[in-house]
């Protein structure tokens, strides 16, 4: 659209990705499948971006991994942790009260036009 636009919505993304992954491993996964699967859902990112996310999660202890040798080619699988689970529903609880916040600010809203009566 306009580079105002897209800084506020690169903005705006960046903490949901952070979501999205912790609520998408609840299932294992690794980096690349987890890449495909946040484009799929509408979160557009890219390696760069993710990789770091995956690093600075586990060390933080939202994320724990392990290698699977097995296959032709080694994965770093990634899972939430209990902490991780802890976080993802506390940030989802917010972000639904931030959805209705923000709904109810949007002029034709229910809540806003009952408050303007």
């Amino acid at each position: 659209m306009n580079d105002v636009f897209d800084t506020h919505l690169q903005e705006l993304r960046r903490g949901t990705v952070v979501l999205a992954c912790l609520q998408l491993l609840r299932s294992p996964g690794y980096g690349y499948g987890l890449l495909q699967d946040l484009e799929r859902l509408g979160f557009t990112t890219d390696a760069n971006t993710l990789y770091p996310l995956l690093r600075r999660l586990e060390k933080q202890g939202h994320l724990t991994s392990e290698w699977n040798t097995e296959e032709a080619r080694p994965r770093k699988f990634y899972r939430t942790s209990a902490t991780g689970i802890s976080l993802a529903d506390a940030l989802t609880s917010e972000w639904t009260a931030l959805t209705a916040a923000i709904a109810s600010l949007t002029p034709g809203s229910p809540t806003l036009a009952t408050e303007e009566n």
